[in-house]
Parts: structure tokens; sequence; C-alpha cells
């Protein structure tokens, strides 16, 4: 974990939780909201040159960053998440649960092992960050400072509303899982934290798509390309500063995917 020599001198300033920051779309939401003038912590597990490569270019813009290594299926990730980052930073003002696992667990090979592994990565550390972080992300509210509110934001996926992926059941459900603790959270955390989720369709290719796979995708999305990390970094760089009257909502992620 790094914040680099010179954080005791950077001015106040929020600060934002990626999981699953290093690669990808974490690492692209990471980088936005530092763009954005928050300082950002993220996790990550094996990615380690990847997580330095991201803190380092959070340095280079001026803000505080660390990299915390956890396993997001493990007891205690979220006693070494909040542990570190006590040590780092004095404050967390935005939440962004972005780290998953997606395999595939069709219904008649589904083990036990397989279900709770996703449902603890996906699901179950997602809300007992929320649980924990809350009192931290409500402590600068302020009546009237719309801009004061603490922000969680969710990654669900727009599978999980309508349209579930044949032989994902696991990730289905958990998934499913964490949509609904968005929205019984939004209830239970206003109006101090504002709670809401993204719903992407594709936006980084998984590597079980074949080329034959992506192409029927693509026919079926109205805008007819792939969207992108930085798109869904953008979607989240709204939820966590712009989108003051916007909680329990969710933003499908998806060309219009959901209309075919």
């Amino acid at each position: 974990m790094t914040a680099g020599p010179e954080a005791s001198q950077q001015p106040a300033a929020r600060v934002a939780l990626v999981t699953g920051g290093a690669k990808r779309v974490g690492r692209a939401v990471a980088l936005e909201l530092a763009r954005a003038g928050l300082d950002v912590a993220i996790t990550y597990l094996t990615s380690e040159t990847e997580a330095m490569e991201v803190v380092t270019a959070i340095q280079a813009m001026g803000r505080r960053s660390v990299a915390i290594k956890v396993d997001m299926a493990s007891a205690d990730a979220v006693d070494i998440i909040d542990r570190q980052l006590q040590a780092a930073f004095d404050r967390v003002d935005v939440l962004v649960n972005n780290a998953s696992v997606f395999d595939p667990t069709p219904l008649a090979q589904l083990t036990t092992q397989q279900f709770d592994e996703q449902m603890v990565i996906n699901a179950r550390t997602p809300l007992m960050l929320m649980q924990r972080l809350a009192p931290k992300l409500a402590a600068h509210y302020r009546k009237g400072d719309v801009a004061s509110t603490g922000r969680i934001i969710n990654f669900i996926d727009i599978h999980v509303m309508g349209q579930p992926l044949k032989g994902f059941m696991a990730y289905n459900a958990s998934k499913a899982a964490l949509q609904e603790a968005t929205m019984t959270a939004a209830m239970e955390l206003a109006p101090a934290v504002t709670v809401n989720a993204i719903a992407p369709g594709v936006i980084a290719w998984a590597e079980s798509y074949t080329p034959e796979a992506r192409e029927a995708y693509m026919r079926r999305v109205p805008l007819a390309r792939p969207g992108t990390p930085e798109d869904a970094a953008a979607a989240v760089k709204f939820l966590a500063c712009d989108a003051h009257y916007c909680t329990a909502q969710i933003i499908r992620l998806d060309g219009g995917r959901f209309l075919t």
C-alpha cells in the first residue's frame, strides 16, 4: 500500500474507494474519479503491477492514492480494507463496489462452492462494505448541502433485470442480490448517503466470449458497439459527483440492449 511521500501536504479532498481498481473497468473508474479531484483507494488481489501503475498515475495528477491487497472472498476482507483505509485517509466519501467474479455455472453442474464464492464476492462483501463504511460516508453530510452526501455505486448487470444469462446461475443470483441490497440500502441510508447502481451490458468483453458470440451479441445492441471502461467511468463520475437528487436508481449502460 502506498500513499506517496507528499500525501500529508495535500489539501483535504473527498476520498473514494474502488474495489477491483487495478484493471479494466475499475482502473478507468479510479482514474476518472482522480481527474474529478478525488483521492482514490483501490483494492486488488493478484494484479499488483497494474495496481501500482494506477496508484502512480493518480499521484501524478496531484491526488493521493493507495492500493490495498485483499481477497474479496475472505472472511476478513472488510476488516482489512477498513483498517488500511483508516491508516491512509481520515474520511471516505464514495464507495464503488466494482470487484466481481463472472464464471459460468450451468444449473446441472453448479456446486455449492461455486455458488458460495460468487455470492460472497459479488454480493456479501459489497453489502458488508456498505454496512462498515456507512458511518464514514455519512459523516460529512450537512442538511441543505446537496454535495455533502456520501455516495455508494454498485455494479450489477442488465442480465439480472429480466434477461438472465443462460448458464450463469450463480452470477445471476449474486448480482440480483446486490441489486436488492442497493434498493434497501438506499432507503436505510437516506438522506445522508445516496445508493445507486450501474447495470452494464458489455463494457469489457469477458475472455469466454468467442468472436462469434461477440458478433451475435452486437446484433442486438441498438448503438451497434460495445461499451468501454471509459463509458462506465463516466457514469460513475455522474453518480459520485453530479447526481445530487438520485438514489435507488439503476443506470442501464448497455447501448439499448435491454430493448431487444
